[in-house]
């Protein structure tokens, strides 16, 4: 006998996702108090998550977006220095001793 899906409608799954997020509560007590899985919830968390973090990605204006580029761009810049600086110094105390 196979088993059929448990369709959950978005308001349950709001609820369920709002407990975990905005309570001191663990996602395997939700699951538990409302009768599914705790990895299903968990995805419904993390899906969550990654939609409002993409949410307020967007919500950022041309300009706002242009500057983070830029400070993204300097600081993969900077990165490869400071690697360089370490391996340079690293050389010239080899070099001392």
């Amino acid at each position: 006998m196979t088993r059929r899906r448990r369709q959950f409608s978005p308001e349950f799954k709001e609820e369920a996702i709002r407990m975990v997020l905005e309570g001191d509560r663990t996602v395997a007590s939700v699951a538990r108090e409302f009768d599914i899985n705790a990895s299903t919830l968990g995805s419904w968390v993390n899906r969550h998550r990654i939609a409002s973090a993409q949410e307020e990605r967007q919500a950022l204006s041309g300009p706002e977006r242009a500057r983070i580029r830029e400070l993204e761009r300097e600081n993969a810049e900077l990165r490869e220095k400071l690697i360089f600086l370490k391996k340079a110094a690293a050389f010239f105390a080899s070099e001392t001793r």
